[in-house]
């Protein structure tokens, strides 16, 4: 038997129940939603866990997608699902725990008696150390972005060759290998030998269907090739930044791209101008490395110093 929470599968079942994180504020209990998929066979175990960020729903639509797919006696090993990691963000559509006005994957590993997010990092960490795989679905919040991997142990770490391995699996491209701040997820389970990898899944208000069917196929990808399910998926070459170049508007005014999400660019190349409400340019930004335009804001109205794109940079092929 497997279990996670309330959610408990013998071999060749699937059940799925509420880990309990806390109370809210009515008394209540706070029950994240948990998945058990316990395999007929035995194999590794794989940890996949959506919305940590909770506007950050694309991770949440290839858990949707996904689970109903898979067939417990067909598969060898378990995965474990937290479907809503940040449960509060998610019920106000709020990047940010409400509660503690913290960012849930700044919190790891946890505190089991410390804040809201604190006691949620320390509770799902703990299941994600039983794993063998780590995959933190993740996408670039309400702004334009790429569909990427993001590796972030950093290169010397002991396991990176085995991280950047599972990023590579779940082929959707284009990774950015570059280490990540204190309390990530990805930086955290690393440090107990566990390779681990958060795809950021495009950019969007909701979700789009596009980045959670690139989502799916990424983790059909890390099933088959880690010997879950059958299959011998073929992954093709991933361009792998190891940079951003960040720009910001030096003056107000309304942006105007001139470069497409996605598209290489050279130093000098334009990346947006910005106008007055009239139409009148007031300042032109240009690329300043080469790289890829990888993430945009949404909205055009910028102020003095507001941040508008990225450029990553320091390009290889992986």
């Amino acid at each position: 038997m497997r279990s996670l929470g309330s959610a408990t599968a013998a071999p060749g079942e699937i059940d799925t129940g509420r880990l309990v994180v806390g109370e809210t504020r009515d008394g209540g209990e706070i029950g994240l939603p948990v998945a058990v998929i316990n395999g007929a066979d035995t194999g590794k175990t794989l940890y996949v866990q959506a919305v940590s960020d909770g506007d950050e729903l694309n991770g949440l639509g290839v858990v949707n997608r996904l689970i109903p797919t898979l067939d417990p006696t067909a598969i060898a090993g378990t995965i474990f699902v937290v479907a809503i990691a940040n449960y509060h963000a998610f019920q106000v559509a709020e990047h940010r725990n409400p509660i503690d006005d913290t960012k849930l994957n700044r919190a790891y590993p946890g505190d089991e008696s410390g804040s809201s997010s604190e006691r949620i990092a320390s509770a799902t960490f703990e299941v994600a150390k039983e794993a063998d795989l780590v995959v933190d679905l993740h996408q670039g919040s309400t702004s334009r972005m790429i569909d990427e991997v993001r590796v972030r142990c950093g290169r010397h770490h002991r396991i990176h060759r085995e991280c950047l391995e599972l990023a590579r699996v779940f082929d959707i491209g284009y990774i950015l290998d570059q280490k990540g701040p204190d309390g990530q997820l990805a930086r955290v389970a690393p440090d107990e030998g566990i390779p681990t990898i958060d795809p950021e899944l495009g950019g969007s208000v909701g979700w789009d269907e596009e980045s959670i069917r690139k989502g799916v196929e990424g983790m059909m990808n890390v099933l088959e090739h880690y010997g879950f399910r059958d299959g011998s998926p073929t992954p093709g070459d991933q361009v792998r930044a190891g940079e951003f170049e960040r720009h910001g508007s030096p003056v107000g005014g309304l942006v105007d791209f001139k470069t497409e999400l996605g598209a290489r660019v050279q130093p000098s190349d334009t990346l947006f101008e910005v106008t007055d409400p009239f139409g009148s340019v007031k300042a032109r930004v240009a690329a300043e490395n080469d790289g890829i335009l990888w993430r945009t804001r949404r909205l055009p109205q910028v102020a003095t110093g507001e941040y508008v794109c990225s450029v990553g940079t320091n390009l290889d092929t992986y």
